[in-house]
């Protein structure tokens, strides 16, 4: 795939398929220059202005009929300072070209996502996390942040300069200003040592506060129609390095977790009475397995079967009971679901609308093969969570608004009375932007 998912005649998709746009323009700038005098541009034409990453939002959060920015010239490291720990690095930079740039330098972020395919500018904005007992979202390892706002001025934020502007913008959802540059938190690199064990829902859950205590980085995918589990723990390891071996990494991450996948996908759309069996099957596919390696190889993973998600953060103390719930409503439901069930967490942090902000965190991320119908898995599913006090994430699928946001986040007016500031024409608007914050 290439960075962007675009269409034919000028119409531009995001990776899910599932939104479409027709922009007036697209505009490439080189440099923040160019950016700063595209806003301007758009501005004296009416137009609004919308950045796009790699099109991994399955929500319409950058989807615009006016200017679209497309920021793949703006990418690479800008510096390194490694007294401080830091990295700058421009906002179009893909997680991947970043996390192997950083390994070069013998370097790595604490934590990440599990996939790598996003600019570093769209999966902070939209609040991507990995998993882990101490370590936060991506945008929780942001020490600063440069942006171009409405009035085409450069504006730079961190704790100690325009702090207000540094709460809100590390997760900013493109209402605040275009992400021109980010400085990231960086470690020497390390190894984890990763352990995938399948396990049955029950022991799971039962165990899962012992489970959460005893590793750094913790999670679990259940298959519906089945009380199975794959479990994963990623620790740090003293080595030796010992990655997957290539055959048995193709089998089992390319093979059996996208070709084979695929396929079973496939059959599930055409025959949905078929997934319950396919989904015994599958949830027995992967065997117990043990491997070390640098972070980034552990953590993320290739997803090359297109699917459709929504997740929601709930506390965490919450999390078991939410999930056994999902698990009865499915059960006692007609619904067929070939996809697995995510189960990730997070500690609370200081991020104004981040999904972990000011609460210890769970994350149930449910998701339907692209081209099947999700409505009414979503909607039984969201019903739950929101029973939960669940808070969205930003770049998946939700029909949250406005009012919904103001009760489950405690600092959300902070978050609007920043955007009238910095924003007051709202040129960084879109209909999404409009139903989740008001207008």
């Amino acid at each position: 795939m290439s960075s962007t998912a675009s269409g034919k005649n000028g119409t531009w998709r995001n990776w899910g398929g599932n939104v479409a746009a027709r922009p007036a323009r697209e505009v490439t700038p080189a440099s923040v220059e160019e950016l700063t005098e595209a806003v301007r541009r758009a501005a004296e034409d009416g137009l609004k202005v919308k950045p796009v990453g790699s099109g991994h939002s399955f929500t319409s959060i950058a989807a615009t009929d006016g200017v679209l920015i497309r920021p793949q010239l703006l990418t690479g490291i800008r510096h390194i300072d490694r007294e401080a720990g830091t990295v700058t690095v421009e906002a179009g930079t893909p997680l991947k070209r970043l996390n192997v740039a950083l390994a070069r330098e013998g370097l790595s972020l604490t934590n990440m996502g599990d996939i790598m395919e996003q600019t570093v500018s769209g999966a902070t904005s939209t609040g991507t996390h990995g998993t882990g007992r101490d370590s936060g979202s991506i945008a929780a390892q942001i020490r600063g942040l440069e942006l171009v706002t409405a009035d085409g001025s450069v504006l730079t934020c961190s704790e100690k300069e325009n702090p207000d502007v540094f709460a809100a913008a590390r997760i900013g959802l493109g209402a605040l200003g275009i992400v021109t540059a980010i400085t990231f938190a960086v470690e020497p690199i390390f190894l984890l040592t990763a352990r995938e064990e399948p396990m049955t829902f029950d022991r799971v859950t039962s165990s899962f506060d012992e489970l959460w205590a005893e590793n750094e980085h913790f999670e679990f995918y259940w298959f519906p129609h089945t009380g199975n589990t794959n479990t994963k723990r990623n620790n740090r390891s003293a080595g030796p390095e010992r990655p997957v071996g290539q055959l048995k990494g193709w089998f089992e991450d390319e093979f059996l977790s996208n070709g084979v996948f695929q396929v079973a996908n496939w059959v599930g759309r055409a025959v949905p009475a078929a997934i319950p069996t396919i989904a015994q099957i599958s949830s027995k596919a992967l065997s117990a397995r043990t491997y070390t390696d640098i972070p980034y190889k552990v953590f993320t993973s290739p997803r090359r079967v297109r699917f459709v998600e929504m997740e929601y953060a709930v506390p965490r103390e919450a999390v078991v009971a939410t999930l056994r719930e999902l698990k009865a409503t499915v059960d006692r439901s007609r619904l067929r679901i070939s996809f697995p069930v995510e189960v990730r967490t997070a500690p609370g942090d200081d991020i104004t609308l981040s999904t972990a902000s000011g609460r210890d965190t769970a994350y149930i991320a449910v998701h339907m093969f692209q081209g099947t119908p999700y409505q009414a898995y979503f909607t039984a599913a969201e019903r739950i969570f929101t029973a939960h006090e669940g808070r969205p994430h930003w770049g998946k699928v939700h029909t949250r608004d406005a009012e919904y946001f103001a009760g489950v986040y405690p600092r959300f007016g902070e978050f609007t009375a920043l955007r009238d500031r910095l924003d007051p024409e709202r040129r960084f608007q879109n209909d999404y932007l409009r139903r989740v914050l008001g207008s």
